[in-house]
């Protein structure tokens, strides 16, 4: 009985360092590849990185995590007009099945998904924020977006007709989606300024916009997209998903 006290002691104790070796292991594991990430996708600040499952160390010597989370803020990505970028808030992702080199200089996942966040300021930069000509002697440009509930954008008009400034935005609610690389913005139904209802091609080509982003991190793509009260909601998805390297 004693020496089966012993034992199950002996057991404890050696549980004990093993878990502790564990979790010292995937903390250094976790800050090298931040690390990598950073330097490899250019970053401002260093990302998030959490390696999940236990053991980590079973995991590390099969040279695949079931599971890595990584959230990064104030990415820059492409807009694809020369250098101007544009700002995700919060940029979340789920990788499954990372393959991983022992010294971490390179790290491939399976599949990733995650969600990121753009604000309705940056998205702006998209919209015909300068007075544009859609009728003989009206004007209109956007002022604002934000949440028109539904999942909609709400856009904001502001028109101005014969030199007279109209007292309230004309606010027009339009759906979004994800075409290619790009968030699409379509008004839903087309208003009337002035007490007139213009031309479809005319107040579409103030209400109606897309934003190109691309060149997201490891080469993931825009998958879905709804507006959110902050700004626009974005789902991501990839495979194959190079995150250092």
């Amino acid at each position: 009985m004693r020496a089966l006290r012993i034992l199950l002691i002996v057991v404890v104790i050696l549980g004990g360092l093993f878990v502790i070796a564990d979790r010292v292991a995937v903390n250094f594991a976790e800050s090298e590849a931040a690390d990598r990430l950073r330097g490899a996708e250019n970053l401002p600040s260093t990302p998030d990185v959490s390696i999940n499952g236990f053991p980590f160390l079973t995991q590390a010597a099969g040279g695949e995590l079931d599971d890595v989370e990584i959230g990064i803020d104030d990415y820059e990505a492409s807009t694809g007009k020369g250098t101007e970028k544009i700002r995700i808030d919060h940029l979340r992702a789920n990788m499954r099945g990372v393959d991983f080199a022992s010294d971490f200089s390179s790290a491939t996942a399976a599949t990733a998904t995650g969600t990121a966040t753009i604000g309705y300021d940056e998205l702006m930069k998209a919209t015909k924020s300068e007075p544009t000509d859609i009728a003989p002697g009206i004007t209109a440009k956007v002022v604002g977006l934000s949440d028109g509930g539904d999942g909609k954008i709400k856009v904001s008009l502001q028109a101005t007709v014969f030199g007279v400034e109209l007292p309230q935005p004309v606010d027009v609610l339009s759906s979004v989606t994800v075409k290619d690389d790009n968030v699409e913005v379509v008004a839903d139904g087309l208003p009337t300024i002035g007490g007139r209802q213009l031309a479809e091609s005319r107040i579409r080509a103030i209400t109606d916009f897309q934003q190109t982003i691309d060149e997201l991190p490891g080469g993931i793509e825009l998958d879905k997209v709804e507006a959110a009260k902050d700004g626009v909601e974005i789902t991501v998805k990839g495979s194959n998903v190079e995150l250092a390297g």
